[in-house]
């Protein structure tokens, strides 16, 4: 098995946009160091360098190997597999930096909504912003309990049959 990139590198160069993050390793990861040599490496620099450049080109490119190379790689399914772990990694970090954002995009909002300086439109937008978040917030919530008393009767129709 490829090596997890995230046990090994850190993703936070200034070229890495939208995939800039730092991963952690969970604990018992079946993929360990050592488990595949050199070729495991390449892979493993392969994948950073996916995440990091925006292009399979470029990646190649700073890889020091062919586009055609870098492509072959991406077919073997093991390596793909890897690659997607590593965007989705990457991306939950996203998502995780998003919402520790959302308190100050919120306060922004409803500043924005009750300052009488601000234009009549633009206050309506963002009120209009607020109350649109706020409802699907809602639904998720009830979504949420709805499926969770799905899950319940489900063990419990489970339970009863045993």
């Amino acid at each position: 098995m490829l090596l997890d990139c995230a046990s090994r590198y850190q993703i936070g160069r200034q070229n890495c946009g939208f995939w800039k993050a730092s991963w952690a390793v969970s604990a018992g990861d079946k993929n360990t160091a050592g488990s595949g040599g050199e070729k495991n490496r390449r892979h493993e620099e392969a994948i950073l360098a996916l995440l990091e450049h925006p292009t399979l080109e470029r990646a190649a490119a700073a890889l020091n190997v062919s586009s055609t190379t870098l492509w072959r790689w991406m077919q073997d399914r093991e390596f793909k597999n890897a690659y997607r772990e590593a965007r989705r990694r990457a991306f939950s970090q996203s998502i995780g930096r998003l919402q520790q954002a959302s308190t100050a995009a919120v306060s922004t909002l409803l500043k924005v909504m009750i300052d009488p300086n601000t234009p009549a439109s633009t206050r309506v937008r963002a009120a209009d912003s607020v109350l649109d978040h706020a409802a699907k917030a809602l639904e998720l919530e009830d979504i949420e309990a709805r499926v969770a008393e799905l899950e319940r009767a489900a063990e419990a129709s489970k339970d009863n049959r045993r």
